[in-house]
């Protein structure tokens, strides 16, 4: 797939949220989002992420659930969403906002202190 502009991935972001429903998407305030070209080798270690698949997104904080001090108080949850690696498994724009959506709404399952593997035991993915 040829580069999509910051813009256009971004706007797919937004997109992605946008498309929670209002009493998750209301619960994001204390999450920062960002776009970034790609992991870094430092993300793939800290992360545990084999050699052979990539890194989409990263949520970066604590779960609602697992918060232990007062929310106001707490530094903002951060989802880092990486572009690079979207763009170099879909093949068409289509293919591009499918799987946007599902790292953002992946991402956005940890803030509310959802796993991987119950992710993968609700058939999330």
């Amino acid at each position: 797939m040829h580069p999509v502009p910051r813009e256009a991935f971004a706007d797919l972001v937004a997109a992605a949220i946008a498309a929670l429903p209002d009493d998750l998407r209301l619960r994001l305030d204390n999450v920062q989002f960002s776009i970034e070209d790609e992991p870094s080798p430092e993300d793939y270690r800290l992360n545990d992420v084999p050699d052979d698949e990539d890194l989409f997104g990263l949520f970066e904080g604590s779960a609602l659930t697992d918060s232990m001090i007062d929310a106001e108080a707490a530094l903002p949850n951060r989802i880092r969403i990486f572009q690079l690696p979207h763009e170099d498994v879909c093949d068409s724009f289509e293919e591009l906002r499918d799987e946007v959506f599902r790292t953002v709404h992946h991402e956005v399952a940890h803030h509310f202190g959802i796993d991987d593997d119950r992710l993968e035991e609700i058939g999330a993915y």
